[in-house]
């Protein structure tokens, strides 16, 4: 099959395009013949051989050189087979979901049974490859760590990537007070997501005019912004969520207010996120789509920050 690889870590001009073993799933896990994978944060990281977390990114990427070989967590696409103990999927059912290890950016992709979804019915792979990392993240962080409610006022920092697209949508469903911070090319996109408020943060800075909020979501990382930063912006009770996990365990882990995501990505939440995205309350943003013999540029693409949605990488031509 064809894949992209790379042998040492480095600059995205360590990924090559060439021909590989299929791979054979394991007893609890399908493989997907790959239509569309999309590219991540965590890409970056173990490509480049990143030590972050303690040295945990390292653990799961390898140290001296990559421990999987291919990159892509997220994919989209049709069930090629099954594994002996697969009882959700049968060969040719239409499925999205992301694996622990990468091995998306290939035509063939091993994923385990829990980590996956009938794909939403009203997407393409290439909309549908978007979503499970991304819009995990979103949940985890709005449902699963403090159980948003309808009438708090939230704040999305980071309001045009990614996972800040989805966590417009996210809030959106229990609550309208929800308000986006992006730069002024994006503005129209997040009013369309649903947005209430929109804050250009070339123009204000959010955290000094005066406004307080129930819930922020930092869903950038990179210390672009603090919770020492966003302090007086919290309600009484309010709290600060980042993706940013290493400010977390190394500044306020004992802060109740302060809260670090690392989110799963399982059935239950690819098929609420199903559920949302075919009642049309739930959709993806993808900025630009490159051909898997183009991830190289893919990744070049991403690192250059700014993004409106998702990168995705289409490995069959008709998504």
């Amino acid at each position: 099959m064809k894949a992209v690889v790379y042998d040492k870590f480095g600059p995205p001009d360590v990924l090559e395009f060439k021909d590989v073993d299929k791979p054979t799933p394991k007893d609890n896990e399908i493989l997907l013949k790959v239509h569309a994978t999309s590219v991540n944060a965590i890409d970056m990281i173990f490509r480049s051989g990143a030590s972050l977390l303690f040295g945990f990114t390292k653990v799961m990427a390898g140290f001296r050189k990559p421990k999987v070989n291919i990159l892509g967590f997220d994919a989209s696409g049709e069930v090629d087979s099954v594994g002996n103990k697969v009882t959700k999927f049968k060969k040719g059912d239409l499925v999205y979901g992301a694996a622990m290890l990468p091995g998306g950016n290939a035509e063939y992709y091993r994923i385990a049974e829990e980590r996956a979804a009938l794909k939403p019915a009203n997407m393409t792979h290439i909309e549908a490859a978007a979503v499970p990392d991304a819009a995990c993240v979103a949940y985890s962080a709005l449902i699963d760590k403090v159980s948003i409610q309808e009438g708090q006022k939230v704040l999305i920092y980071g309001a045009s990537g990614g996972v800040g697209t989805f966590a417009i949508q996210v809030a959106r469903l229990f609550t309208t007070e929800v308000t986006a911070v992006c730069s002024t090319d994006k503005i129209s996109n997040a009013k369309e997501l649903g947005a209430k408020e929109i804050i250009d943060y070339t123009q204000e800075n959010f955290t000094t005019n005066g406004q307080v909020y129930d819930i922020i979501f930092d869903a950038v990382g990179r210390k672009k912004i603090t919770y020492k930063d966003c302090k007086k912006s919290l309600t009484k009770k309010g709290i600060y969520i980042t993706v940013d996990l290493e400010a977390v365990l190394f500044k306020y882990m004992f802060n109740k207010r302060v809260i670090g995501i690392f989110a799963p990505v399982n059935t239950q939440i690819l098929d609420f996120l199903r559920e949302q995205i075919e009642a049309r309350k739930i959709k993806s943003i993808v900025e630009k789509t490159f051909p898997l013999s183009q991830t190289a540029d893919a990744h070049r693409y991403y690192e250059k920050g700014h993004l409106k949605g998702k990168v995705v990488i289409s490995v069959i031509n008709n998504n």
